[in-house]
């Protein structure tokens, strides 16, 4: 008899460190073949969908990770109903390319979760959450990542949670040190977004360099540049 197929898997790939150790998490544990990354993209600027990293970078990711990818575009600004059309077409050529399953970078968020069960529902694909953990689990996770080789840079910090002096900072033991209380260590309550450039999940580190921080949409982006 031949082995049995693993089910065929897309990744929900926001360009950010839960995202790329969700995909370490997967090839390590080996239940699924991982045939793609699905991110959405704000077609105004060509950059990924909250964490406004470059295009050109999310192809770099791609090349470095050996998988291709779906991309979403998501016009701008975007409602609600036009997110979900746009997911739900994606979600449906995924069913019709045979793949049953796609996997979130989500970390303790229940209500996130839960939108993306009910999303699939009835869909013939089923979520997966390989990082999935508690709120007080994600100081350790990040010390995981870290010492598991994952480097990435905050690419975008919200304010209202966050000084933005931390933006464009190395996700790194310092910064961890230097975060106050009240913010995750993970970002996982939207404090800051990451882009990840190195790790056990890529080939090779993708080159990049630290570009202007500006203020945007009531949030504030370091422009992370390829070298």
């Amino acid at each position: 008899m031949g082995k049995i197929p693993k089910p065929k898997a897309l990744l929900a790939w926001s360009s950010g460190k839960d995202s790329a150790w969700a995909l370490h998490l997967l090839r390590q544990r080996g239940e699924v073949e991982i045939v793609g990354l699905l991110t959405t993209l704000n077609e105004a600027f060509n950059r990924v969908a909250m964490h406004g990293v470059r295009e050109e970078l999310l192809d770099a990711q791609g090349r470095a990770a050996g998988l291709p990818l779906w991309k979403v575009p998501l016009p701008w600004p975007c409602t609600n109903e036009e997110y979900e059309k746009r997911m739900s077409a994606a979600i449906s050529r995924a069913r019709d390319e045979g793949i049953t399953v796609m996997a979130f970078g989500d970390l303790f968020l229940e209500d996130i979760r839960q939108y993306r069960i009910d999303k699939l529902k009835g869909t013939g694909v089923e979520p997966l959450f390989p990082v999935w953990g508690t709120r007080a689990q994600t100081r350790a996770l990040a010390d995981e990542m870290m010492n598991g080789g994952l480097r990435a840079i905050l690419a975008t910090v919200d304010p209202k949670q966050l000084d933005p002096k931390f933006a464009g900072r190395q996700f790194d033991a310092q910064l961890l040190r230097d975060l106050p209380p009240k913010v995750d260590p993970c970002g996982e309550n939207g404090e800051f977004h990451t882009f990840c450039y190195a790790g056990p999940m890529f080939s090779g580190p993708i080159a990049v360099k630290n570009g202007e921080v500006v203020e945007r949409d009531g949030f504030w982006f370091a422009d992370i540049a390829p070298v």
